[in-house]
Formats: C-alpha cells, structure tokens, sequence
C-alpha cells in the first residue's frame, strides 16, 4: 500500500462515517478509527515506529485575570490544509528559499510547502488562488491529515 492509497482510504473513512477501518496485508497493517471529528491513524510498518503526542488543553483563566482577546474573523479566509500526516517544512532544504512567505501571492497549483511521510517528501501544492495572511505551523513540526497549514485571502 503505498502513501497515495493510504491518503485515499483516510479521506473514504472520515467522509463515509465509519467508526474503525483495519487492514492487515504480508509486511504492512493499518488501523484507522474515527471518532468524529477526530481521526485517528494507526499504522504499523516494520523499522517505522509511528510518532504519538498529546496537545496540552489551556488551563482556564483564575478569576480576577483578563480574558484573552477575541480571535479575528477568519472566515473571510480560505485554508491550505494538509493532505497527509507527516512534517511540515517550508523550504525544500535549510540553504534553500522559503516556498511562501506572508503577503505573497499564489495560484492554484503552486507548490507552498513540503511534507515529509515515510522518508519520501511530498510537494504540496495550493488549491486555493490569493494572498498568504498567516502560515500556521512553525518550520519542522508534525502535522495531522487535514490540519490547517496556511490563511489564504482570497483576490
């Protein structure tokens, strides 16, 4: 199974509703189950030890502190999101140019990052056509299927 038909069977069982999805072949199993709407992906590969984390939930605020500013709108956004679980990197090497920046303008089609699964790096190109206005994952970090990548305003 390669990463194109893993992709393809994420997206199938977080569109079809179906709670857990396994498949057991020689050298290869994968378990996926959905808890809507989280995914959760399960993979074992000989010589690949998957990575897990846990994101820390904000403490609430003691009384007597001011509430955190509201969030801006940002539904006048368009989000790049990330097609694959994997890392998220902004150029194509450390001594190479940045794919986007903030401010820079992108058709659909141009390659705004690169996420690397599995050892193989994938070229992650823009369905959306606009203006970057935020990248919202730091250089180098892990990154879940469909978590936003970039704010994309659109013109």
């Amino acid at each position: 199974m390669d990463i194109k038909q893993i992709q393809e069977l994420i997206r199938f069982v977080a569109k079809s509703g179906v709670n857990e999805v396994a498949i057991e072949q020689q050298d290869f199993k994968i378990t996926i189950k959905t808890n809507q709407p989280q995914t959760i992906v399960n993979a074992t590969i000989p010589a690949v030890q998957p990575a897990q984390g846990t994101v820390a939930q904000p403490a609430a605020p003691a009384a007597g502190t001011p509430a955190a500013p509201a969030m801006p709108d940002t539904s006048k956004y368009l989000t790049v999101r990330s097609p694959m679980i994997g890392t998220f990197y902004r150029s194509a090497g450390p001594d190479k140019p940045l794919f986007v920046n903030v401010g820079d303008e992108i058709k659909a089609g141009d390659v705004v990052c690169i996420i690397e699964a599995m050892k193989l790096f994938n070229d992650i190109e823009s369905e959306v056509s606009g203006r970057i206005v935020k990248i919202l994952v730091d250089n180098a970090s892990p990154v879940e299927y469909d978590q936003p990548l970039f704010l994309v305003e659109p013109i």
